[in-house]
C-alpha cells in the first residue's frame, strides 16, 4: 500500500541500540511513502520504541503513548520495543492504543499499518521467547555526525536483576561480513564516526562462528571511515587482545564502557554476573597501562536486593580506587519474573536513593578530575552543530566533551584542538589550532 503524504512520528527510549533500530524502523515507513515529522508535530501515525529495564522506564514509556494519543486522538498509535515484549496487555489497557508489536514484528510495522483507521481493540503481535532467533540489522542516521551501528542482539547472561533476555531472547548476530557492509553504507551517508552498539556486544560471532576480535579488524579496513567507537562491552568479554587493538589502532577510540553493577564480590554472586572485582580491576588496570589517557566509563547499579550497607560501602570504595573517568549509576528497581527477587534482604527504596546520589557525586568528581588531567594538550574533535546555532560540541578521540563558537564549515568535520578550561555546564572550552 502507497502511503505517499502522510505522516509518521517516532519516539525512542532507552539505549542507543534502540536508538538504531528506530531509525531502521523510520527507515521503512519512508519506504511506503511516509514522511518522518518530528514527534511534537500531528501526525497520522505514532511509533514508540520503548524501554523496560527498570519500572521508571515502563511509566515513562506510557506517559509518551498518552502523550502521543492526546497530540491527535485519531491517529493510529503503535508501541514497541522491550516493555511491549514483556508486557503488551498492560499497554493494551491504555485506551488509544492500536498496535503492540514485539521483538520480531517490530521490524514490519507497515504490514500492519492497513488503512490507519483506529481499531476498535487493541491488536497484540508478539513472538514467544523461545522463537525469538532472526537477527534484524539496523543502524542510525540522519540527525547526528555519528552513526550508531547494531551488531548484535539479546542476551545468555540471565543476570538476577535483568529483564532483557525475557525482551529479546538469546545472543544472536549477523556475519563479519554483511555488518561490514552496513558499516560501508554508514560510511558512504556522510559518517565520519560508527559507534558499535548491540545488548551484548562482546559476544557477537557466538550465531556466526566469528568473533568481536575479528569483526573490530575487518572494521579498521572499512574505506572513509576516521572513527570507530565502541559500546558498552562485559569486562569478561574484554580481552587483553581488544585492548592492545585499541592501544595501536588509528581508528579505534580510546574509549571503554563496561559495566561492573557491584563492586562487592558477594553482590555480583547475588547478581549472577559472570566475573569478579579482581578480574574488573585487572581490565581497568591493563587499560591505563597501555593507554593512559583511555576514557572509562561504569556502569553501576545500587540497592539490589542483598546489598546491605557493609556491601555497598565495600563496593564505593573499590569504585573509589579504581582509575576510571565516570560513573553511569542505576537505582535498582524491581522487575517482574527476575530471579533478584527471591533475595531476601530488599534495601529500602529512600536508601537506594541516596546510595546512588553518592555514586553520582564520585562520578563527578572523578570526570573532571579527568577533564582537568587533559587540559592544554591537543585533541581531534568531530564536531556536531548545535540547534541554537550559537556554539558547536563534539567529543575528542577519549570522549572528553567540547564546545566553541559556531562555524558551520567545521561541522561534520575533525578538527585540531587545544583544551583551555572547563566551563560551568561541564563541557570544555577549545581552541581550534588545525
Amino acid at each position: 500500500m502507497d502511503y505517499k503524504g502522510k505522516k509518521a512520528a517516532f519516539y525512542t527510549l532507552g539505549c542507543k541500540l534502540n536508538f538504531s533500530e528506530t531509525s531502521t524502523i523510520a527507515g521503512g515507513f519512508q519506504e511506503v511513502g511516509f514522511d518522518r515529522v518530528d514527534f511534537k508535530e500531528k501526525a497520522d501515525v505514532y511509533v514508540i520504541n520503548t524501554c523496560s529495564v527498570t519500572n521508571q522506564g515502563d511509566k515513562e514509556s506510557r506517559n509518551i503513548i498518552r502523550r502521543a494519543i492526546k497530540k491527535n486522538p485519531d491517529a493510529m498509535v503503535i508501541v514497541v520495543g522491550c516493555y511491549a515484549q514483556l508486557k503488551p496487555e498492560e499497554i493494551g489497557h491504555i485506551e488509544g492504543v492500536d498496535l503492540v508489536l514485539g521483538t520480531q514484528e517490530k521490524f514490519h510495522v507497515p504490514a500492519y499499518l492497513g488503512n490507519l483507521k483506529k481499531k476498535e481493540k487493541t491488536e497484540i503481535q508478539t513472538t514467544r521467547l523461545a522463537n525469538i532467533k532472526s537477527y534484524h540489522k539496523a543502524f542510525s542516521w540522519g540527525d547526528r555526525t555519528r552513526s550508531f551501528l547494531k551488531i548484535q542482539d539479546g542476551c545468555d547472561y540471565y543476570c538476577s536483576f535483568c529483564t532483557i533476555p525475557y525482551a529479546r531472547g538469546r545472543s544472536r548476530n549477523d556475519t563479519i561480513e554483511n555488518t561490514v557492509r552496513e558499516a560501508q553504507k554508514s560510511v558512504a551517508k556522510g559518517f565520519n564516526e560508527i559507534i558499535l552498539t548491540g545488548i551484548n556486544i562482546g559476544d557477537f560471532g557466538k550465531s556466526s562462528g566469528e568473533n568481536f576480535l575479528d569483526l573490530l579488524k575487518a572494521l579498521e579496513k572499512v574505506e572513509g571511515l576516521e572513527r570507530l567507537r565502541l559500546g558498552s562491552i562485559e569486562p569478561n568479554l574484554l580481552k587483553d587482545e581488544i585492548i592492545e587493538l585499541v592501544a595501536q589502532s588509528n581508528i579505534i577510540m580510546p574509549h571503554f564502557h563496561i559495566p561492573l553493577q557491584a563492586g562487592s564480590d558477594e553482590v555480583l554472586s547475588l547478581m549472577k554476573r559472570k566475573y569478579s572485582t579482581e578480574l574488573f580491576a585487572r581490565r581497568i588496570h591493563k587499560i591505563r597501562k597501555i593507554v593512559p589517557h583511555a576514557f572509562i566509563g561504569v556502569d553501576v547499579i545500587s540497592g539490589t536486593n542483598g546489598e546491605t550497607e557493609e556491601l555497598f560501602q565495600e563496593s564505593y570504595d573499590f569504585i573509589n580506587g579504581l582509575e576510571i573517568s565516570q560513573l553511569h549509576a542505576f537505582t535498582y528497581s524491581e522487575r517482574s519474573g527476575t530471579q533478584a527477587l527471591k533475595i531476601p534482604w530488599v534495601v529500602e527504596v529512600e536508601d537506594r536513593k541516596r546510595r546512588t546520589q553518592m555514586y553520582i557525586n564520585l562520578s563527578e568528581k572523578k570526570l573532571r578530575a579527568f577533564y582537568e588531567k587533559h587540559l592544554d594538550s591537543e585533541q581531534t574533535v568531530l564536531f556536531e552543530s548545535q540547534k541554537n546555532g550559537e556554539n558547536m560540541s563534539g567529543f575528542t578521540e577519549n570522549y572528553i566533551k567540547v564546545e566553541t563558537a559556531y562555524h558551520d564549515e567545521f561541522v561534520n568535520k575533525l578538527k585540531k584542538v587545544k583544551l583551555k578550561s572547563i566551563l560551568p555546564n561541564g563541557h570544555v572550552a577549545v581552541e581550534i589550532t588545525k
